[in-house]
């Protein structure tokens, strides 16, 4: 790594990182008040959350409005957060050792994925970008129509094809920050939002594939007694 990123990459790296652990820390506090019962998520928390992300593409990275910035990207980590506490609180009831095993998947997946992305060669991984993007629209699609149909088989299709959609975007996005800030971007708080809806994503999804196991489990068990 250190033979590949220049003293200035990696500084910004270390901005981008520390940026998103405050983020997901934002995103934990967030959890915890609708789990404590201080405030249930729901649509305002939702529509908080995209209130705040249209306030940074609106707020471009001048120099000069970084606290604003940094706001609103604890903002966002906050009602995101907020809004997971409905599948966590589920979650939980079933088993909460699924909200660990996935914590500890997300983390994994993320670092491993991440380290590739630092040892490959320049700009290996940006050509997945298009394929990403290709995958996304034709879930969207799929589970659209799915909406009439309410095919499982689909269900469960989409869910890990989208696991792996999203692990696809932590390589395609640390190489785009890592290009970016070769080409002069210093906006370190909008690639570590990049990334922690990356980050999410996974968890999210690996917080429902978990969840499933857990309770086709406990169908087979009730089966056989």
């Amino acid at each position: 790594m250190g033979a590949k990123l220049d003293p200035r990459l990696r500084q910004h790296l270390s901005k981008v990182y520390g940026c998103l652990a405050a983020t997901c820390s934002m995103a934990t506090v967030g959890s915890l008040v609708h789990l404590s019962g201080i405030w249930e998520a729901g649509l305002l928390s939702a529509l908080a959350s995209l209130g705040l992300i249209l306030g940074m593409v609106f707020t471009p990275d001048n120099g000069k409005n970084f606290v604003q910035r940094f706001c609103m990207l604890m903002g966002i980590g906050l009602f995101t957060g907020h809004s997971l506490g409905l599948l966590l609180e589920q979650v939980i009831y079933m088993n909460p050792a699924i909200v660990v095993t996935a914590l500890v998947g997300t983390t994994t997946i993320f670092a491993c994925l991440t380290a590739s992305a630092f040892f490959a060669k320049r700009g290996k991984y940006l050509y997945l970008g298009g394929i990403l993007m290709s995958a996304l629209s034709t879930m969207a699609l799929i589970n659209l129509g799915n909406l009439f149909f309410r095919s499982y088989i689909v269900q469960d299709i989409s869910l890990y094809l989208g696991l792996i959609v999203m692990a696809g975007f932590v390589l395609f996005d640390t190489h785009m920050i890592m290009e970016k800030h070769r080409m002069g971007s210093n906006d370190f708080i909008g690639h570590s939002l990049d990334l922690f809806y990356d980050v999410i994503s996974i968890f999210r999804r690996l917080l429902v594939i978990l969840a499933q196991r857990e309770d086709n489990n406990e169908r087979r068990k009730r089966k056989s007694n």
